[in-house]
């Protein structure tokens, strides 16, 4: 006897049906095997079809990752590749390279560009502590006000103002630049083509034109920068600055920190994104392999199970 009464009765009829016609069973047997071989085929198809599918994404993304433009001079030289600390999947950003950025920015960089999106705020427990920002925001003096009688005043930095500009609009840089305008560095890390390699490429890059090639006055050769004539001038040598901790403030070596810090400026979560994302991949994946589990245990005996139809015997 059957457990379950429904399915019962209908191995009973389909019995009786092919005793009552076994050529139509026959052939609805053979259909039932064809439509059971089916899904196995659709099955491979699909994985043939996925895996076409990956593989194409990854060779678009290492020949878009590897271009070379047909057109150096005006597109700029495509920068190398460097092994960046922040660009594993796991790694954070080398924060004392970030420190030292923030000091060749300050004290080379402000001088013609802003960074109008980054306070001094963002600068805690990344850079500087609590109170290093503090001290950081206080040698600078911003417009308040209006106070009781109405009147603007100049109050001493903090942590909730922006890191102060050196020109007061776009026209004042111009004219300080000869018509060329310094742009805001908040976001330059992501902004152009190649990222860090780009403003690293770009920064040590400087030496003079080819034969041929002709600068006009007041520009400079760099073949990283689109069309290789660039008004900004070389500006880190070596020793310009004096690091904090006793680093050598090699051309390179200011050129790395100051490229880490303009990644962190252009992704300030970054390292708060990637360990969550890591605290996320072990929570799913903790509970796909529950739910696998749960899966066998649960459909181990139906998967297993027998069912046999024994008819009744034939009365004579």
């Amino acid at each position: 006897m059957l457990a379950r009464t429904p399915l019962s009765a209908a191995l009973k009829s389909a019995a009786r049906f092919a005793v009552s016609r076994p050529g139509q069973a026959r052939r609805m047997t053979t259909q039932a095997a064809e439509s059971t071989a089916k899904p196995s085929w659709t099955n491979t198809m699909l994985t043939a079809g996925g895996m076409a599918t990956v593989g194409t994404a990854l060779g678009m993304y290492y020949l878009e990752s590897h271009t070379a433009h047909a057109n150096m001079a005006d597109e700029g030289l495509h920068p190398p590749a460097y092994p960046w600390a922040h660009r594993g999947l796991f790694d954070s950003f080398d924060h004392a390279s970030v420190r030292r950025g923030y000091q060749v920015y300050k004290e080379v960089c402000s001088s013609c560009h802003s960074m109008d999106r980054i306070a001094f705020r963002n600068l805690v427990n990344v850079t500087h502590t609590l109170d290093e920002a503090k001290a950081l925001a206080e040698e600078y003096e911003f417009k308040d006000g209006p106070d009781e009688h109405g009147e603007m005043f100049m109050r001493p930095g903090k942590l909730s103002d922006y890191l102060p500009g050196p020109y007061p609009n776009e026209e004042a840089a111009r004219a300080a630049n000869a018509g060329a305008y310094p742009p805001d560095l908040s976001l330059m890390g992501k902004a152009r083509h190649g990222g860090a390699d780009y403003i690293y490429a770009l920064l040590t890059g400087y030496h003079d034109p080819p034969a041929g090639v002709e600068i006009r006055d007041g520009l400079n050769y760099n073949p990283y920068f689109p069309g290789g004539a660039i008004a900004m001038a070389r500006v880190l040598f070596d020793d310009l600055v004096e690091y904090e901790d006793g680093t050598p403030a090699t051309t390179s070596q200011m050129a790395k920190d100051v490229t880490n810090f303009l990644a962190w400026t252009a992704e300030p979560e970054l390292d708060e994104r990637k360990r969550t994302g890591a605290k996320a991949l072990i929570l799913f994946g903790t509970l796909f392999a529950l739910s696998l589990y749960l899966k066998r245990l649960k459909f181990a005996s139906l998967k297993t199970r027998k069912i046999v139809y024994r008819p009744p015997p034939k009365s004579h």
